[in-house]
């Protein structure tokens, strides 16, 4: 596999760097986030520690509190809900794994590995739980109501993806709307959360910003099966293709190569298990038909329409964070 390269050739931004406006705020969120998920029991508790452990980097937090502070904020509700935001982005990992049967996740050991595929699917439905019982206590039914879309949305995202297993009769279409689902779909409504107090016309703004934001990153993360490494990763190279997972770089590839491609990768999708020379074979393949240049391209004309609809906002550290929040989403490595 090749070094992970940036979508459009530049060095990919600090994450540390966006969250600087808000970092005390994310500080507070990992606090929320223990008080809401603490348990008397101590396999709940167990779990929990580990989770913890292996938390990412709270992207989707940190989207909530800079929309927050660049609408009316900074508001004490939006650090609840942005622990809110980030469990329910958790739950939908573990169980996420356990319906994959993967090992690694962010390079650790999942929940379903370290224990069991039980555990994993009662975890995630703990930590929904959790997150239902603090909108409970919040009483924003608004909220409640982007959230609860929110949480549908990626529900039909994965059962989209389990029943999506005929790479020819995957369109760019399905796997818009796929990842519409399962990703953007969080991402909007964090930002929505964010914008709540500045009305309806600008809450429907950021969440329109959320969603291309959201569909730029799941293409941008699609492509690093295809150039990423495990070390840089934290999951196995090739991942999405030893699971089937028909992702736009293969859609693209099979829509602009020769037809031959569609032979070879109707024979490799109907294989048990994939060697490493054969996942290989397959990624020369893609990328020798466009389709990486192709799924770079379309997470670009995402990113490029989140970035208009932050145009005529407010200057300032929060509009520069979303700013960068728009290229790290396209430009990131892991």
């Amino acid at each position: 596999m090749t070094n992970p390269q940036p979508l459009l050739g530049e060095a990919p931004p600090d994450l540390s760097q966006i969250q600087v406006p808000v970092q005390e705020r994310l500080d507070r969120v990992l606090e929320e986030i223990r008080r809401i998920v603490v348990s008397d029991f101590h396999m709940l508790e167990e779990v929990n520690e580990y989770l913890l452990l292996m938390r990412g980097k709270l992207f989707r937090p940190t989207l909530v509190l800079l929309v927050d502070g660049l609408t009316d904020g900074p508001r004490e509700e939006a650090v609840s809900l942005g622990a809110v935001v980030e469990l329910i982005h958790l739950a939908t990992l573990v169980h996420d794994d356990a319906v994959d049967h993967s090992v690694l996740r962010r390079g650790l050991p999942t929940v379903n590995s370290l224990w069991t595929h039980q555990v994993a699917i009662i975890m995630g439905d703990y930590l929904y739980s959790r997150s239902v019982m603090e909108l409970a206590r919040l009483g924003d039914m608004e909220a409640v109501r982007a959230l609860a879309r929110a949480s549908n949305a990626m529900s039909q995202g994965e059962m989209r993806q389990l029943t999506s297993h005929d790479a020819l009769d995957f369109s760019e279409e399905d796997y818009y709307q796929l990842i519409a689902c399962k990703t953007a779909s969080l991402m909007q409504a964090a930002c929505e959360l964010g914008a709540l107090p500045g009305g309806d016309e600008y809450r429907d703004r950021m969440a329109r910003f959320g969603h291309h934001l959201g569909m730029a990153f799941q293409i941008a993360d699609d492509l690093l099966d295809y150039t990423g490494s495990e070390a840089v990763t934290g999951k196995p190279t090739g991942h999405d293709l030893r699971e089937r997972k028909v992702t736009l770089p293969l859609v693209g590839a099979l829509a602009n190569g020769p037809v031959e491609l569609r032979e070879h990768i109707k024979r490799f999708f109907t294989r048990v298990e994939a060697t490493d020379a054969e996942i290989e074979e397959v990624v020369n393949r893609v990328r020798e038909a466009g389709g990486l240049e192709y799924a770079r391209a379309k997470a670009e004309e995402y990113a490029g329409r989140a970035r208009e609809l932050l145009e005529g906002l407010e200057e300032g550290p929060y509009l520069e964070g979303l700013r960068g929040a728009v290229e790290y989403a396209v430009e990131r490595s892991r």
